[in-house]
C-alpha cells in the first residue's frame, strides 16, 4: 500500500511563528513584571497549547493574573498574527508537488488561529482538513486528532504519515499507529525528536524519503 495522507504541523514545520508569538508574551507578560522573553526562550515551550505555553511561563501565579495575561496575549496575538511569521524555505514548492496526496494540519493551536494563519498566507487551499487544538477534546501527543483525519478523509493508519518538529507531534503519530517523520529546522533540538521512524533536514526531503517509502513496501 502506498502513502496516501500526509498531516502537518503548523508551528515549527510548516512556518516560522515565533517571533509574533515571542511578541505577544511580552506583550502579556510584561504589566505584570515578568522579565522580556527573547525568541530563544519562546521556542522551548511552544508546541503544548497556549494555555500550556503561558502555564510554563508564569508559574505559580494566582489565577487572576493567568487569566488577564492569557487575554492579553490572545488580544494582541490575533491582531499581529502575521507580522513576522512565514512559511518555512521550501514549504510551498513542497506542497505544490503533493498533488497526489491527501494533506492535512493538526496544530496545538486554536483552530481559529490556526486558519488565520494558514489563509492569511496562503497556505490553506493545500489542505483537505485542518485541525487545532479545540476541533477535538485532547491535542497532541493525544492520538485523538490524529484519528480524527484518518477517519474524516477515509485514510488507514498504515497510508499515512505525520511530519513535525517535535515530541508531541511524534508521540502522537506513533500512538496513533502512523509513520511518523521529523524535521530538524524547528522549534526543538535533535534530540527530542530522535525516536521518529525517519528525520529530515529541509521540507524538501519529504518527497524522495515519501517515494523510498514506497518502494519499500
Amino acid at each position: 500500500m502506498d502513502i496516501q495522507l500526509v498531516i502537518f504541523d503548523l508551528d515549527g514545520t510548516l512556518v516560522d511563528s515565533s517571533e509574533d508569538i515571542t511578541n505577544a508574551l511580552n506583550y502579556a507578560l510584561l504589566p505584570h513584571g515578568f522579565k522580556a522573553l527573547a525568541v530563544d526562550d519562546t521556542v522551548k515551550v511552544v508546541g503544548e497549547g497556549i494555555t500550556r505555553l503561558i502555564e510554563q511561563v508564569i508559574g505559580d501565579r494566582d489565577i487572576s493574573v493567568k487569566s488577564d495575561v492569557m487575554n492579553r496575549f490572545l488580544e494582541h496575538y490575533e491582531q499581529h498574527i502575521l507580522d513576522c511569521t512565514r512559511e518555512y524555505q521550501d514549504v510551498r514548492e513542497t506542497l505544490d508537488r503533493m498533488k497526489n496526496y491527501k494533506k492535512a494540519v493538526i496544530s496545538n493551536k486554536k483552530e481559529a488561529l490556526s486558519r488565520m494563519v494558514l489563509d492569511g498566507l496562503k497556505l490553506s487551499t493545500y489542505f483537505d482538513i485542518i485541525v487545532g487544538s479545540d476541533t477535538t477534546s485532547q491535542r497532541k501527543p493525544s492520538p485523538l486528532p490524529i484519528l480524527k483525519v484518518l477517519a474524516d478523509l477515509h485514510v488507514p493508519a498504515g497510508e499515512t504519515v505525520i511530519v513535525g518538529d517535535s515530541n508531541f507531534d511524534i508521540d502522537a503519530g506513533k500512538a496513533a499507529g502512523i509513520h511518523t517523520v521529523a524535521v530538524t529546522y524547528g522549534f526543538r533540538n535533535r534530540e527530542v525528536i530522535a525516536h521518529a521512524d525517519h528525520i529530515i533536514d529541509r521540507m524538501t526531503d519529504l518527497i524522495p524519503l515519501l517515494e523510498s517509502m514506497k518502494r519499500q513496501r
